[in-house]
């Protein structure tokens, strides 16, 4: 447990958004499996902005957000 007064702090803050980036997380999977199944521009395009989102929030690397964009264009221009 930490001691100090700014270690408290830090904790506090670092709970919080561990929250708010496991909702992120869980929206992203979403996107993705809605993809997957049904592979539409429209669903492409909500990936692509949470993914980008994300990934501009430090919640995921830009590196793995690329990599999925990469493969989600794949999977839908195939099946077009």
């Amino acid at each position: 447990m930490p001691v100090t007064k700014s270690a408290k702090k830090a904790l506090r803050r670092d709970q919080r958004r561990a929250v708010i980036n496991l909702r992120i997380k869980r929206k992203i999977k979403a996107a993705l499996k809605k993809v997957k199944e049904n592979p539409t521009k429209k669903n492409l395009a909500l990936a692509y902005s949470l993914l980008d989102r994300a990934a501009k929030k430090g919640v995921i690397h830009q590196n793995k957000t690329s990599r999925i964009k990469s493969r989600l264009t794949k999977k839908v221009s195939k099946s077009s």
